[in-house]
């Protein structure tokens, strides 16, 4: 139910967006606490009963879309992820931001153990495919989407720009070791939540891609191995629980580098705005530069 022109993204305008989502969809926008701003701007209401996804613009309706079939198709299997709010037509479309309505997960910030998320990935791997085609991962088309648009300094943007094409012929020349098949894309920590029943629920379904399984296992080895925010003992439970230590696999430096440069073009969304991100940028894209350690990054 389209209304309206296209508008600028940022935190305020999100929350109108939200708002007036929130009309058409009959959900109370009691509350409205913003969580994280990204892709997405995502905002807790009804203090946490609810979590409210508001897209950054038009072209990412076809991916949200796609997200409410992947919540229909895993609750149909009974797998443990987010579930929509089921008494709302979704996604509301507000001047071209998709709204999704999802059920809240106890306070938001409780995660699985890295022992059950490599559990859950491999449930999630071992699942029928959905009846529906998801498109295949193209991971560099984000890349040049986001650097289109990011307010970053032409030093910066040549230097990501000619990484990526770099980095693309690497990608190309891979030889995977896992099956082909669907993927969630963004799997990480931070996308695993505990409900208020204590049980890990995976979330964040918009970036669902059919591609190579190690896709998957990344950002769990690379949060270990690049930054320090798993532990040694963490990150065995998860390649154990899961049944593959993609460290050890032969392409793994090449898709930890493009994984790092997905993580500084997300983050290029937002230097336009927050001054903390735009500094946040040129110090990552300095240390791709340079070679240095990547344990000072901040986390967003």
């Amino acid at each position: 139910m389209p209304t309206g022109e296209q508008i600028a993204f940022d935190t305020e305008q999100a929350e109108n967006v939200l708002r007036r989502a929130c009309v058409l969809a009959a959900i109370s926008p009691a509350g409205i606490e913003l969580i994280r701003f990204g892709d997405h701007a995502v905002f807790r209401l009804r203090e946490g009963k609810v979590v409210a996804r508001v897209a950054r613009d038009a072209s990412r309706l076809p991916p949200v879309q796609r997200e409410v079939a992947v919540a229909h198709w895993l609750a149909d299997h009974e797998y443990p992820a987010a579930r929509l709010i089921t008494d709302a037509d979704q996604p509301v479309v507000i001047d071209g931001h998709a709204v999704t309505f999802w059920e809240g997960l106890a306070d938001g910030d409780t995660y699985a153990s890295t022992r059950e998320m490599g559990e859950l990935l491999r449930q999630l791997h071992d699942l029928e495919p959905p009846t529906f085609t998801l498109p295949e991962l193209r991971p560099f088309d984000k890349v040049s989407e986001r650097l289109s648009k990011a307010v970053i300094s032409s030093e910066v943007r040549d230097f990501l720009t000619e990484r990526a094409y770099s980095l693309e012929t690497a990608y190309g020349k891979l030889e995977f070791a896992l099956p082909h098949g669907h993927v969630h894309g963004d799997f990480n920590v931070g996308n695993v939540l505990r409900d208020s029943a204590g049980q890990p629920k995976v979330i964040d379904l918009d970036g669902f891609v059919a591609g190579p399984r190690e896709w998957d296992l990344m950002q769990t080895a690379m949060y270990f191995d690049s930054f320090g925010w798993h532990t040694a003992d963490e990150y065995a439970d998860f390649a154990d629980a899961y049944g593959f230590d993609v460290r050890k696999w032969p392409g793994y430096t090449v898709l930890r580098s493009v994984r790092e440069l997905l993580m500084i073009t997300w983050l290029s969304q937002n230097a336009g705005t927050n001054p903390q991100a735009a500094e946040e940028v040129e110090k990552r894209a300095e240390s791709l530069r340079t070679g240095a350690s990547r344990r000072d990054w901040a986390p967003f």
